[in-house]
């Protein structure tokens, strides 16, 4: 009974050639279309978060003591309590972390030795960079690039230049790629640096590095000493501490325990970027509706098909049902021509789409995607997207299958072999 009824269906398909290739096609195109969607999505998701935790700290201790819980004096819980202004007006307290030495040799001890893999004490220090007529704000930090190098790996990325020019030059800076292109900077350039206080002092270009995430390649390094020096910042103070761990998908004990022990904040490079991996899930959830709808526009062009179908093969379905098919056969012969339409465009979708993720992925261009600058598009090749899509695809033509399916199973036989116009 299979066998015949699968016969029957190829031959319904094959009868209206034009209109069962037209049909594949567009379920074809809307599963390329999607796959190729979501695995451009993906592939910028799990790019940022590969080259984020690469070249960023996964955890960062902040100048900002952790203080208790401010008493809430306007609830009912608080009648019995008083507040005191003490200096209305008061000068804000510069964001610092105090005897920071001390802090690194405990991260350095034997309590953490498995869990913390390197350590960067660093100072923030916004500037102003002159070279000739032209000026930019820009965000310098000191480090000190030895444990830099095991935290961002800034050494690979220089495109000119090298760490030990940095190391022995006066006053010398590691430029950003985006910062080097605004101010037109090349290796051994010399301009001038303007600290919010002090004089301007002459600093060198010993290195220009690129690591493709924008705000890494805004910033330029100078010596920690330097940065110190820029910020008024005595020997045993910095601004933060950077520290690469050696999970940094499970950090967020390991950053709660820190700030027990250091008293200052600790945040993850999760929190750090919440706004953008918020915005990455809310493009995924825009995606995976666009997958329901695209499929759902599928389905209805394989219902059509086999609306037509059963409006044509009247006379054969009556002659069927006569010569003893039942009803639930017939039901099933049109869920499988739903099933076989959907099926097969899905699968040349799949197809299509793989090309399309290598055609994108090796376009050589630089792009700029959000948060990151990188040559061509960042693709993922997660199998399970492909089988994910080409499995809603089927399922939805196949449920629209049963609209036809069961028109034609209420078809009386005597009625239509009666009515000569069918």
């Amino acid at each position: 009974m299979l066998r015949t009824l699968l016969t029957i269906a190829l031959r319904h398909l094959s009868g209206r050639r034009r209109q069962t290739l037209t049909t594949i096609t567009g379920v074809a195109v809307s599963t390329m279309v999607l796959i190729t969607t979501i695995s451009l999505t993906r592939g910028l998701l799990d790019s940022f978060v590969e080259t984020i935790v690469d070249v960023a700290p996964h955890i960062t201790i902040k100048g900002e003591p952790v203080d208790p819980l401010p008493i809430d004096l306007m609830s009912d819980s608080g009648k019995l309590r008083y507040a005191f202004v003490d200096e209305n007006i008061q000068k804000e307290d510069r964001k610092e972390v105090r005897n920071y030495r001390q802090i690194v040799n405990i991260l350095e001890s034997v309590n953490y030795a498995e869990q913390v893999v390197a350590v960067s004490p660093y100072v923030d220090s916004r500037v102003i960079v002159i070279k000739g007529n032209t000026n930019q704000p820009i965000l310098m930090k000191g480090v000190m690039i030895e444990q830099e190098n095991l935290i961002s790996r800034v050494g690979e990325r220089l495109v000119a230049g090298d760490l030990a020019f940095f190391e022995k030059t006066p006053n010398a800076l590691l430029v950003g790629k985006t910062v080097a292109l605004d101010l037109g900077l090349k290796l051994h350039d010399e301009i001038s640096v303007v600290p919010a206080s002090g004089p301007a002092r002459q600093c060198k270009v010993a290195g220009v590095f690129f690591s493709g995430v924008n705000a890494v390649d805004n910033t330029v390094f100078v010596s920690l000493k330097f940065g110190q020096i820029l910020e008024n910042l005595p020997a045993d103070k910095v601004t933060g501490i950077g520290l690469k761990v050696g999970d940094p998908l499970a950090n967020e004990p390991l950053a709660r325990e820190l700030e027990n022990v250091t008293g200052y904040d600790c945040a993850t490079w999760q929190e750090e970027n919440a706004n953008v991996l918020s915005l990455f899930n809310r493009i995924g959830y825009i995606v995976l509706s666009l997958v329901a709808f695209v499929g759902v526009v599928s389905g209805f062009g394989v219902a059509n098909i086999l609306v037509t179908t059963v409006f044509e093969k009247s006379r054969d379905i009556a002659i069927m049902k006569s010569c003893g098919f039942p009803a639930g056969a017939l039901v099933g012969m049109f869920i499988l021509e739903g099933f076989l339409v959907g099926f097969s465009g899905a699968l040349l979708g799949g197809v299509l789409a793989t090309g399309s993720i290598n055609l994108l992925a090796n376009i050589p261009v630089e792009t700029s995607q959000g948060p990151l600058t990188k040559s061509g598009f960042s693709m993922s090749w997660n199998p399970l997207y492909f089988f994910f899509v080409i499995f809603v695809t089927v399922l939805i033509s196949t449920v629209a299958a049963t609209i036809p399916s069961t028109r034609a199973a209420k078809l009386e036989p005597v009625q239509v072999l009666r009515d000569s116009s069918l």
